[in-house]
């Protein structure tokens, strides 16, 4: 339609969607309609702080379209049709590029992948590939390298956000280790070049912590009580509040306090596995006797409930009701690629392991511009 007025902004915190028309001086008759046509399709109650939208109106400032950006991934638009408005939400396309990109650590992995949050999410989306074999809060060393092929999805020919890891190098202490991502039964996930899954039963730590107090230990002095006596796991230092996550899939068996653990979470895991988070200072929403859990899913927060001298988390593990060591076990891989799709794996991987030693990398500070 020709002869359109356009003009939009950010949704405000707390705005809604009769501000927005009052702000942009629409007749205020208008808003039920737009209203009943997004019934069913997005709620103008999810209008989110941040968000931009787009207002068409004619000459006359009659609307012909109302254009929210719901996500980076879907748009909701409203048309009127005739004498009615007709809402729909659309997927947003993108172009997509593979891209390669590289670094090595300084300090930390997310400081070395530069500013922005998609530099940050794309940290995050590396460490949690590789989170089953490498501690990424105590196990990086400076000079350790990666190197990875991941989606960069343009739209308009900018560069705006980071889609699928296709495969990824981390070199650390000296050893490397690779992961290639490929789909089995309509289900993405990071394999090795034998096509074992980097996906184990259990994650290597189950919280971001600064550093470790005390080990497991037949005979530890115990900071409070100070006698000796065995301490059955280990306790890792971080700031109280910080998040702690279920280690894998299991059941809570129990969420209360429990004498000198303070606040616990007990979870039941297959085969016999048992995990203990103690010294909480409060147990996520949902996280109660019966519950089931999956593998990093929120189950408290550190505290120094109980005999605590300061905010800790203490983590156990039991075997068959009896302590193991956390850090020694070993734990079984997850589900390798099928037989019958190997050959197709093998295909896959010669394919991303020949561009990721290729291609030549960005820098990036290119893309978070």
């Amino acid at each position: 339609m020709k002869n359109l007025l356009r003009f939009g902004g950010m949704v405000q915190k707390g705005q809604s969607l009769h501000e927005i028309f009052r702000r942009h001086e629409l007749d205020p008759r208008q808003l039920f309609p737009v209203k009943e046509a997004l019934a069913g399709v997005h709620s103008p109650r999810e209008f989110r702080a941040g968000r931009p939208y787009e207002i068409q109106v004619d000459p006359q400032k009659g609307l012909h379209a109302f254009l929210y950006w719901a996500s980076d991934d879907a748009l909701v638009r409203v048309t009127r049709e005739g004498e009615v408005y007709r809402a729909e939400k659309l997927s947003i396309e993108y172009d997509r590029r593979i891209l390669c990109l590289e670094g090595a650590i300084e300090d930390n992995l997310i400081a070395s992948m530069g500013g922005g949050q998609q530099n940050l999410l794309l940290a995050l989306s590396l460490s949690d590939i590789f989170a089953w074999d490498i501690d990424f809060t105590t196990a990086l060393r400076r000079g350790d390298t990666f190197r990875l092929l991941v989606e960069g999805l343009y739209r308009d020919g900018e560069f705006r956000k980071y889609g699928n890891i296709l495969a990824a190098e981390f070199v650390n202490d000296g050893v490397p280790y690779r992961a290639y991502r490929f789909e089995s039964d309509g289900k993405a996930d990071y394999y090795d070049a034998e096509g074992r899954s980097l996906r184990k039963a259990f994650l290597k730590a189950p919280l971001s912590f600064r550093r470790i107090s005390s080990g497991f230990s037949k005979s530890r002095l115990h900071p409070v009580l100070k006698i000796r006596r065995a301490h059955n796991g280990t306790d890792y230092v971080a700031p109280k509040g910080t998040p702690v996550s279920a280690m894998a899939n299991g059941q809570v068996v129990a969420a209360g306090w429990q004498g000198g653990y303070g606040k616990l979470v007990v979870i039941r895991h297959p085969n016999g596995y048992k995990t203990y988070y103690g010294h909480l200072s409060g147990f996520a929403k949902g996280i109660r006797k019966g519950a089931s859990v999956a593998q990093g899913q929120l189950v408290g927060h550190v505290g120094a409930t109980g005999l605590a001298t300061g905010p800790h988390l203490h983590f156990e593990m039991r075997v068959n009701d009896r302590p193991v060591n956390p850090r020694k076990v070993v734990i079984p891989p997850g589900e390798p690629v099928p037989e019958s799709l190997l050959a197709a794996y093998r295909a896959a991987r010669d394919e991303l392991a020949g561009r990721l030693a290729s291609a030549p990398p960005m820098r990036f500070a290119a893309l978070s511009r």
